[in-house]
This record gives structure tokens, sequence and C-alpha cells, in this order.
């Protein structure tokens, strides 16, 4: 069997609706997910919020395997645990000989760029896709950005709160905080 797809999930990315998931086969693609000491190491934090990260990944990939889908998960204390995110996703790679990568948009530009070298090493497409959890596309905020001599977040959260009905008071809907 040829793998069209390899779909990667990332640690804040555990939802079974994800943009990655869209025209997802699981006759020919696979997910990936991994976890890797390096990015448990990244940003400090306590023992209890790693513990509680890694084990909202193992549910996940339990449900992810519950409706079907076909999973390579490695863990942290897997023999062949590379470390690090590159390095683990490149083995995935040569082990898997995917025709594309397929992601949802990371939130950390290290995180992104560390895929990408990977993608561009290995010579495969990737499609990063929208992350639909936010009121706004960094395309959007991009465009909001655009032109401006200074950005400054009150307006643009004032914009996104009238577009959303978020946070607004009175009948025509202006864009007045409502206050606790």
């Amino acid at each position: 069997m040829t793998l069209r797809n390899l779909v990667l999930v990332l640690g804040d990315q555990l939802d079974l609706d994800a943009a990655a998931f869209v025209d997802f086969d699981a006759s020919h693609d696979a997910v990936s997910m991994v976890e890797v000491a390096e990015e448990s190491m990244h940003v400090w934090s306590s023992k209890q919020r790693k513990v509680m990260f890694l084990a909202a990944m193992r549910h996940f990939a339990h449900a992810l395997r519950a409706v079907g889908r076909n999973l390579p998960y490695t863990r942290l204390d897997d023999l062949d645990n590379h470390g690090n995110l590159q390095a683990q996703l490149q083995a995935e790679i040569e082990r898997l000989r995917p025709a594309r990568l397929v992601m949802t948009a990371p939130g950390d530009r290290r995180v992104l760029q560390a895929i990408q070298a990977v993608a561009q090493t290995q010579r495969l497409p990737l499609d990063i896709r929208e992350d639909r959890h936010f009121y706004c596309s960094v395309r959007e905020f991009s465009a909001h950005a655009r032109g401006r001599k200074s950005l400054r977040m009150h307006y643009f959260y004032r914009e996104m709160r009238k577009r959303h009905g978020v946070l607004m008071t009175g009948e025509r809907g202006d864009a007045r905080c409502i206050r606790a």
C-alpha cells in the first residue's frame, strides 16, 4: 500500500475535527504523533503539566484508533525515539514513505520551521491548513496589519468583537466592552 498522506498532529492540536483531517482516508492515509524530549523541555513547565500534556496526547491517540485511523505513535520511552522533532519525523517519513505531509498550522514558528526543513530535505509537499480554533487566521491578521503605521491590539480586538458578536453591548452592537 502506498501512503498518500501522513497527517502530523502536534500535542496542542488534539481535535478529531481539525483541518488536517479533512479528506482523510483511512485506507490511504496515516496519522503521526510523537512525544520527544526536546519539545517537552523547550519551555519550562511543571512535572504535573508535562504529565497532563502527555496523558492528553495518549488519550487522543486512543480516540484516533477508536475511529479507525492508522496511527504510528512514538512515546518518550520508546527505544527508537530520537529525542527531537526533526529526527523523529525524518525517521517516520523514511519508514512510512508518504507522498505528502499534511498538518494544521502550528502555533510555534520554531516548530513550523523544523517541519518545513524536514519536508524540504525529504522533497515532500507540506500541506499546512488553517487552525480553525481561533477567531482570526494569520492571513486575516496580516490583512488587518497591512498599511498601518502602528499596531494597537485594542483596534484589532474591537474589530474581532464586532465581527463575531463577542462582548458587545447595546442593540446597535457597538463595540463597548462589557465589564464584569
